[in-house]
């Protein structure tokens, strides 16, 4: 199955967490910190929210950052997904 977003919203998949440290240190699992940093796996078509036209800004395949708790999240074949708004997106990672 294929997610496919409606209006302004994009579906993101969650990158994995570090294993180790810059330094080299291996952190168990409990200790591994999930990042906010999503990559964008589909995006919506946009048009018009609320009576404002969206234009959407992000593309397939872009690292974005993401607020913690904003969005949904989706379990779908096994694999987690969070689908947010374009808004909820705070900045792409370069």
């Amino acid at each position: 199955m294929k997610l496919r977003p409606l209006a302004d919203r994009v579906v993101l998949k969650q990158r994995a967490a570090e294993e180790k440290t810059k330094s080299g240190i291996i952190l168990t699992s409990a200790a591994q910190e999930k990042p906010e940093v999503f990559d964008v796996v589909e995006v919506g078509p946009g048009g018009v929210v609320d009576g404002n036209k969206i234009t959407m800004e992000v593309k397939v395949g872009q690292r974005v950052l993401v607020n913690r708790y904003s969005g949904t999240q989706v379990k779908l074949d096994g694999e987690e997904y969070n689908i947010v708004r374009q808004s909820d997106i705070l900045a792409v990672v370069e």
